[in-house]
């Protein structure tokens, strides 16, 4: 039994959660997940997440929402009501009913990570989330032009690249309930997620990367699929390790998951009229890599429309990283 932490952010987090949730308790298998947990970044301020941050002086919920509904059971009602979002053009209009009964507890209880707490057992959630802060955190860039930026939302728009990256509070700290996940973990994955947007404010919160370091858990670094414009324009598959390298060198992962199957001729042009492509297919991430560093290469794909990881595959090959991991510590006893 395993004890595993997911460190990450937006549809790349949820969507692997969903997949992971699928080994929490299966006692049949050779290694199952006795307990999962998801460190979730808090600097989203754009949709109906950044609303409810400047008119409730909050922490946007949105992403927390996304990781509950991962971890919820798929035939539960209420999950479904959590992804509810409300249409027309009114003050309710753009909402979820997630991110609203988020900002109802938060208000009745008088503390966030309560009424998370709460809501996963509404929500019959398979895991525990952590807000990777409760500071009410904001990012901000210096572009390769001098400017700066502050605002997830301006710096996944702005079509300049990225120098510097930071949090306004730069000393903000991380939930101990959190530390000490990380601390008891057995596998920690960063990624997939938004470079910048989600995977990076998890490590720039202090303590977090320097905790990661020191663990001795098996550590996997989850590649994305594609270049996300306005973020990672013209990055490789190497560059997104690498940048991760930079922001926090305590960090060494022993293995790298990079999918290993081409996206369809359609998928490719639709996503390159938005200024997408496809990475670490025709971009080797080998020589990012040291000898104690191993690549883990897979079909990764969902079958949909748009270009996403497969939950279970996922899922599974972080298991099987572990299971090599665990295998090379026995050769070497």
């Amino acid at each position: 039994m395993q004890k595993l932490v997911a460190i990450g952010g937006g549809t790349g987090l949820s969507t692997m959660l969903a997949g992971l949730k699928q080994l929490v308790g299966q006692t049949d298998q050779e290694l199952w997940i006795e307990s999962l947990s998801a460190i979730v970044t808090v600097s989203d301020d754009g949709g109906s997440s950044g609303r409810l941050r400047d008119e409730l002086q909050m922490l946007p919920p949105g992403d927390i929402r996304n990781c509950m509904i991962a971890l919820s059971e798929d035939a539960n009602l209420i999950s479904r009501l959590f992804r509810h979002r409300f249409r027309g053009d009114g003050e309710l209009g753009g909402h979820s009913f997630g991110n609203l009964f988020l900002a109802a507890l938060t208000e009745v209880t008088g503390d966030f990570t309560e009424a998370i707490r709460i809501s996963s057992e509404v929500i019959a959630s398979k895991g525990h989330i952590y807000p990777a802060t409760l500071s009410d955190v904001r990012l901000v860039a210096e572009l390769e032009d001098g400017t700066i930026v502050r605002g997830e939302t301006h710096i996944s728009a702005s079509k300049v690249p990225i120098r510097r990256l930071h949090l306004e509070p730069a000393e903000c700290l991380p939930l101990p309930q959190a530390l000490n996940a990380i601390r008891a973990a057995d596998i920690i994955t960063v990624g997939p997620g938004s470079l910048y947007t989600s995977i990076l404010p998890n490590l720039l919160v202090a303590k977090v990367a320097r905790v990661i370091g020191q663990s001795s858990a098996t550590k996997i670094f989850v590649s994305n699929l594609m270049t996300q414009p306005g973020e990672t324009d013209g990055y490789t598959a190497r560059e997104h390790l690498e940048t991760v390298r930079k922001y926090a060198p305590e960090i060494h992962f022993d293995f790298v998951v990079v999918n290993d199957r081409r996206i369809s001729s359609e998928q490719a042009e639709r996503y390159a009229a938005e200024g997408a492509f496809q990475i670490g297919i025709d971009d080797p991430i080998d020589e990012a890599l040291d000898q104690t560093t191993e690549i883990m290469r897979a079909d990764l794909l969902d079958d949909g429309e748009k270009v996403r990881h497969h939950s279970n595959r996922v899922a599974q090959v972080v298991l099987n990283c572990r299971k090599q991991a665990l295998s090379h510590a026995t050769v070497a006893v």
